[in-house]
């Protein structure tokens, strides 16, 4: 069974110590005269492409977005993308893991969890203005590397992600300590499904898991995402699904058994219900 490409941030001699756990790079330089094409992969870190002048296509987790100026796409570890940027294109690449940027207080953990559940912002001029001073700043910081440069950086990052969550008009305030119960458990849900969704797909599994009653996790599930559990670990199934489908050539009965299904037609007769195409339809549809 082959695995979906993971990348790891990639360290450089020629860069400061902890590279391999963050990293920005200026994307005109970046792109060198040519254009950056990326097949579907994950990435085992945060990816932040805050564009000034933005060209090309991007797909996450098999949505198109729009590459466009004054764009931000934040993708969260174990997303899939692949994306095309042409040259010409300027801006920032950033990559961090939690060695990095792992901050005490919830508050902070709040606001990055808040802002990496969405993949695409696209502010307004002056407020991508005051977003990409702080990376220019951050990047600036990153270069010279002057003493406890990192704790800059990381109190910069803080900022960014506060001006970034300000972007979103569905909630002008940092969340509420209820909302932040329920999106603490949600997190720890979809751990548990990047762990165990091939051997254990009941919710009664995860509501023991979390010390919680089928009832309460239902609650959490529909007061974040407006779905039952059931229904989230469908929708993670066939995400995964389709991760393998598209970025491996495993066959179906791999792919199947690899999510616990040994009965392949069951798996494909899910898959098909879910999603309206066969395993194979969908590969040979968007492969």
């Amino acid at each position: 069974m082959n695995k979906i490409p993971i990348r790891h941030i990639s360290s450089n001699r020629n860069e400061p110590d902890f590279s391999e756990n963050f990293s920005i790079r200026d994307v005109h330089t970046l792109l060198d005269g040519s254009d950056m094409v990326q097949e579907l992969h994950r990435h085992s870190f945060f990816f932040i492409l805050v564009l000034e002048k933005g060209i090309g296509e991007h797909s996450i987790d098999f949505i198109p977005y729009s590459v466009s100026n004054y764009s931000v796409f934040f993708m969260r570890p174990g997303q899939v993308h692949q994306f095309i940027l042409k040259y010409g294109s300027t801006g920032y690449l950033i990559e961090f893991n939690n060695d990095f940027y792992s901050p005490l207080q919830n508050s902070a953990k709040q606001v990055l969890r808040k802002v990496s559940s969405k993949n695409l912002y696209i502010p307004d001029a002056g407020r991508f203005k005051k977003l990409y001073s702080i990376l220019t700043n951050i990047f600036q910081e990153y270069s010279d590397r002057q003493e406890r440069y990192h704790e800059v950086i990381q109190a910069s990052l803080g900022i960014f992600f506060i001006e970034l969550s300000r972007q979103d008009r569905t909630s002008q305030s940092l969340l509420n300590e209820r909302s932040e119960y329920m999106l603490d458990r949600l997190e720890e849900l979809q751990e548990l499904m990047e762990l165990h969704i091939s051997t254990h797909k009941q919710v009664t599994y995860y509501a023991e898991k979390l010390h919680l009653t089928t009832y309460q996790l239902n609650a959490v599930t529909r007061a974040t995402l407006g779905k039952t559990c059931s229904e989230v670990i469908n929708n993670y199934i066939i995400l995964e699904g389709k991760r393998y489908l598209l970025a491996t050539v495993n066959q179906i009965n791999q792919i199947a058994w690899y999510l616990g299904y040994e009965d392949v037609s069951y798996f494909t007769r899910f898959f098909k219900k879910q999603t309206g195409y066969s395993p194979e339809a969908f590969r040979n549809k968007f492969k």
